[in-house]
C-alpha cells in the first residue's frame, strides 16, 4: 500500500522546485523504467500496478516493489494516460567531461520534448556528454524524460554559463554552431572531439554564445524549398548535424 503522505510527497516531483531540492525525478512507463532497472542510477521507490506486478515477476523479481491502485497510479502520474510503472530516482551527480570525444551544447532550448529527443538522439550517436545554458529547460521536467526514452540512462546532461565554458574549451577544440550561413554540414570536416552548439527553436544561437563559435556550419536547403519555412526543428537540426558528424 502506498500511503496518503507517501502520495502528496510524489506528486510534488512533478513541481521542478522540488526536483531541485529532493535531487528526485520521477521515470514512468514499461521501456524507460526497465532502462533504469539495468542501469547504475539509484531507484528509491518504485511503484507498479497489481495486474503489472502479476504479469512481470520476472522483470520485478530484483526489485522492491510497492502495488498501488490505477487509480493511486493516476494521482502520482504526470501522464493523461497513467502508466503500470513508475520509478523514483535519485539525480546522478556530475562526471568529468569524457576527453576526445564530441560534444554537444544547447543554447536556450525551450520545449522539454525537444530536448529530450535530442538526448536519445544523441545516445544513438553515441554522444554521452551535453552542456546545456542554464536557460535551457530543465532536463529532469518529466517531459524530457519521457521523450528520451531511457535515454536519459547513458547520457551525462549538466548545465554552464556556455560563455565562460566555450572560452575555456576553445583554447584547444574547435566550437561549431549552426546558422543560416556557414559552410554545409554535408561537405564540412569534423574532427572528433569538435564541440557543437545547437541554438533556441526560435532564434538560433544567442550572440554572446555566437562569439565564441569559431566553425560557422549550415544545413543547406533542398532545391524548391518553401520560403515559409524559416528554420529547422532544434531536434531535427541536432539530428542532421549529428549523423553527418
Amino acid at each position: 500500500m502506498i500511503s496518503k503522505n507517501r502520495i502528496s510527497e510524489i506528486r510534488k516531483l512533478h513541481l521542478r522546485k522540488f526536483r531541485d531540492e529532493s535531487r528526485l525525478f520521477l521515470v514512468e512507463g514499461r521501456k524507460s523504467v526497465e532502462m533504469l532497472l539495468r542501469s547504475e542510477l539509484r531507484v528509491v521507490d518504485l511503484y507498479a500496478t497489481e495486474r503489472f506486478s502479476a504479469g512481470n515477476a520476472a522483470l520485478l523479481s530484483d526489485v522492491r516493489i510497492t502495488e498501488v491502485t490505477p487509480a493511486e497510479m493516476e494521482r502520482i502520474s504526470t501522464l493523461s494516460t497513467p502508466p503500470e510503472l513508475l520509478a523514483v530516482v535519485e539525480q546522478p551527480g556530475t562526471r568529468p567531461l569524457p576527453e576526445g570525444q564530441p560534444l554537444l551544447v544547447l543554447d536556450r532550448i525551450s520545449d522539454p520534448g525537444n530536448l529530450g529527443t535530442i538526448v536519445r538522439t544523441a545516445n544513438w550517436f553515441g554522444i554521452r556528454h551535453i552542456v546545456c545554458s542554464p536557460d535551457t529547460v530543465e532536463f529532469y521536467n518529466p517531459k524530457c524524460i519521457q521523450a528520451t526514452m531511457g535515454a536519459f540512462c547513458d547520457v551525462q546532461v549538466s548545465r554552464a554559463d556556455l560563455v565562460s565554458f566555450l572560452d575555456r574549451q576553445c583554447a584547444s577544440r574547435r566550437v561549431l554552431g549552426t546558422f543560416l550561413d556557414g559552410d554545409s554540414v554535408d561537405t564540412f570536416a569534423f574532427q572528433h572531439d569538435d564541440i557543437v552548439v545547437i541554438g533556441s527553436e526560435s532564434d538560433g544561437i544567442s550572440a554572446p554564445v555566437a562569439r565564441c563559435v569559431t566553425h560557422r556550419l549550415t544545413i543547406p536547403r533542398g532545391e524548391g524549398s518553401g520560403s515559409s519555412s524559416e528554420s529547422l526543428n532544434a531536434a531535427v537540426a541536432a539530428a542532421i548535424v549529428m549523423h553527418k558528424f
